[in-house]
């Protein structure tokens, strides 16, 4: 009876000792090009990612999209998000009758992983569709709470756009009875309960999170923190980016305290960089119940770019270049950077290398495992160049060299090596160059394009 007791606890070690990694992505939303401490903003307060950071790998050259859509299929799928059909803004309503939404043909981190045995939960924002045929639970989340649309206002949970509607799920249930209650602090609970309730298995936890993205709805403690800041713009922004910071902090101390961190890969991206936008109210009797005139956009800016140009919708860097860092410890190298190009599709292969994950034959990615650039600084770059495209607008970067433009026309070329990147529009002087990049472009638009048959 010894022998078979002590054998138990020899299999059961060894079962624990093998488990599988957990897997947390941490993405941010409209949170811009530098804009944490350990990138360089001196004046923010974000103690939890510089950590992170400290723990791990941080990216200098880190590309998602300018704007949300796209840059979450290329997340989730590590393809162009042409390929699944998101080349325009997402069905946001489950309400609406039709509308964008990623194609259920493409297959999903969150399939990858449940295929693999993991317990999979989105907590947060969507935004690949709304419509409940569609959706995260559809494409490998067996769980999923937040909003399937762009932002919620954190209290009354509607969108404000337009006439607004109302935007709170669980699953395909809306949710009607949080009224009231700051949406950023039910997504983090969620995730919390998600991870405690699935400690002893291996699990997939995407917080998608709606900060700093406007409405500027910030935790009240750290006006404290800022009364001091003097530009008011930089100051709203600077709350809602450590808020986030700190909702961030709850759900790594949580992974410390249920003894999880060793045994999990933390990835921490932007979708885009920082917005500018102004909007208010423009309707009587909106649905949200806030009154006509009532502001609610991002004050016009608040970002730090650094020397970079531009902010989200552009194809700037401003817009594309976003932070990101990965965590594992004692599995990966600690307090290191990286300076080669790496892009928000580059983690689905590189989350597939790490969990000794499967991928269906015939999948082919568009996004590189980059492993061996965490590993090492020395690595070259997996890509010989990248592009971005939503509607007619478009962008294709190869080396040093940036090509911008719109439909047929391109409309600028800008040197990133530059003292002053993009500063100095080169397509005049540069046409060889600018043709054989439009026509790189061209080849790979169409290449792109998703299989209608």
């Amino acid at each position: 009876m010894r022998l078979i007791f002590l054998l138990s606890i020899f299999i059961g070690s060894v079962s624990l000792f093998s488990k599988p990694p957990n897997v947390v992505l941490l993405f941010a939303d409209d949170l811009g090009t530098l804009d944490l401490n350990c990138y360089g903003s001196s004046d923010l307060h974000t103690p939890n990612l510089d950590q992170l950071a400290r723990q791990g790998i941080r990216f200098t050259q880190a590309y998602a999209h300018s704007v949300c859509c796209p840059a979450r299929a290329m997340l989730l799928t590590g393809r162009y998000p042409q390929r699944g059909g998101i080349n325009t803004w997402t069905q946001g309503n489950m309400h609406d009758n039709k509308g964008a939404n990623l194609a259920l043909s493409e297959y999903t981190m969150a399939e990858m992983l449940k295929e693999k045995g993991y317990q999979t939960a989105l907590l947060g924002k969507w935004h690949l569709g709304a419509h409940r045929n569609f959706g995260p639970t559809q494409q490998g989340f067996d769980y999923f709470w937040g909003h399937r649309g762009g932002f919620i206002d954190n209290y009354n949970h509607y969108f404000l756009h337009g006439d607004g509607f109302h935007d709170l799920y669980e699953g395909t249930r809306e949710v009607m009875d949080h009224a009231g209650q700051y949406f950023p602090d039910m997504m983090t609970g969620r995730a919390i309960d998600f991870i405690k309730k699935n400690k002893s298995k291996p699990f997939f936890a995407y917080c998608s999170f709606n900060l700093p993205h406007y409405p500027e709805q910030a935790d009240k403690k750290f006006d404290q923190t800022y009364k001091d800041m003097q530009n008011p713009q930089r100051q709203a922004y600077a709350k809602v980016v450590s808020t986030m910071d700190d909702r961030i902090g709850w759900i790594i101390n949580t992974l410390e305290e249920l003894d999880l961190r060793k045994n999990t890969i933390i990835i921490f991206m932007s979708d885009n960089g920082h917005s500018t936008e102004r909007n208010h109210i423009k309707v009587d009797h909106h649905k949200s119940g806030l009154a006509k005139g009532t502001p609610y956009g991002a004050n016009g800016g608040g970002g730090n770019t650094g020397k970079w140009k531009g902010s989200k919708f552009t194809y700037f860097e401003g817009g594309l270049r976003v932070p990101s860092i990965i965590s594992w410890p004692s599995k990966i190298p600690e307090n290191e950077v990286r300076n080669q190009p790496i892009t928000a599709m580059d983690w689905l292969p590189t989350i597939r290398t790490m969990t000794k994950a499967n991928l269906p034959a015939n999948l082919s990615l568009d996004g590189y495992d980059v492993s061996d650039i965490i590993r090492s600084p020395d690595e070259p770059s997996k890509y010989p160049a990248i592009h971005w495209m939503f509607g007619q607008s478009w962008a294709v970067l190869e080396g040093n060299w940036k090509l911008i433009g719109r439909g047929k026309a391109p409309h600028f070329l800008g040197n990133l090596s530059a003292p002053k990147p993009e500063q100095i529009n080169h397509l005049a002087q540069e046409s060889t160059l600018v043709s054989r990049l439009h026509t790189l472009h061209q080849k790979w638009a169409k290449e792109v394009q998703p299989d209608t048959r």
